[in-house]
């Protein structure tokens, strides 16, 4: 599981968040939802170690992560995608894949003149890796295409995948749904959901309602950078501080 506790970011004399506290159980998707400005962004790069909390926690599995920086979370099993998804195009979508292996032998000169049969091995498995995952994803048909040439949805898949390739145990989706057609923003939730009925936890920020209502098993409210409520989808829809804070409605 991971636990955020009673976290909080200022930056300068403005506070972004205050004593925010959320749970995500392994195996299950949480959303975290909120207007613009809420803290949202904040929240996600806390966690992933992209920024250091002026005060709380980050746990995973009672380990405390809060000091490690985010290279050392993602060996861990930590990793996140971003709102905007940022291909190599001059590179296809398979080498952006084989890009994101971690601990590669030929990563040393010398080893790559001196170990090349264990180079070569491990290069293979590596590509073998990475077209599963992409078939996973639904893009083993464009793995040898530029990425360049992926539609934004497509890039989408291409970034869960490569973030798939790091063997996470938690994935931390900024806004998966941003920019995308109605289709595919049912076939990334439809890839999210058969990758957490395999085991992993998800964390989404997301905007997409309709996504949030199909896919988030437990929903967090930030709003102005706090814990606004907690619980079902349409439990914190019902909430007349939600309807204020995010829907627009009165109370």
């Amino acid at each position: 599981m991971l636990r955020v506790k009673g976290v909080s970011k200022a930056f300068g004399a403005i506070s972004v968040m205050r004593d925010v506290s959320l749970d995500a159980p392994a195996g299950r998707i949480s959303g975290i939802i909120g207007p613009n400005g809420a803290g949202k962004s904040t929240l996600i790069n806390v966690i992933c170690g992209l920024l250091r909390p002026d005060g709380g926690q980050v746990l995973l599995d009672d380990r405390d992560l809060t000091p490690l920086p985010a290279y050392l979370r993602a060996r861990l099993g930590l990793v996140r995608t971003f709102q905007i998804a940022r291909e190599l195009g001059e590179l296809t979508v398979l080498e952006n894949l084989l890009l994101a292996r971690q601990h590669q032998t030929g990563e040393s000169v010398v080893n790559a003149f001196i170990r090349r049969a264990t180079v070569r091995r491990e290069e293979t498995a590596a590509a073998a890796r990475a077209r599963r995952l992409l078939e996973k994803v639904g893009l083993s048909h464009l793995a040898d295409e530029s990425a360049r040439a992926l539609s934004g949805g497509q890039k989408k898949l291409l970034e869960l995948a490569r973030a798939l390739m790091l063997d996470p145990r938690i994935i931390l989706l900024d806004e998966p749904a941003a920019g995308v057609s109605p289709p595919m923003r049912a076939e990334i939730s439809q890839v999210i959901r058969g990758l957490c009925e395999q085991g992993l936890t998800f964390i989404v920020v997301e905007h997409d309602m309709d996504m949030v209502a199909s896919l988030c098993q437990r929903v967090y409210v930030i709003a102005e950078g706090l814990n606004l409520t907690s619980g079902t989808f349409s439990e914190v829809v019902a909430d007349q501080r939600v309807v204020r804070a995010y829907l627009g409605g009165t109370a």
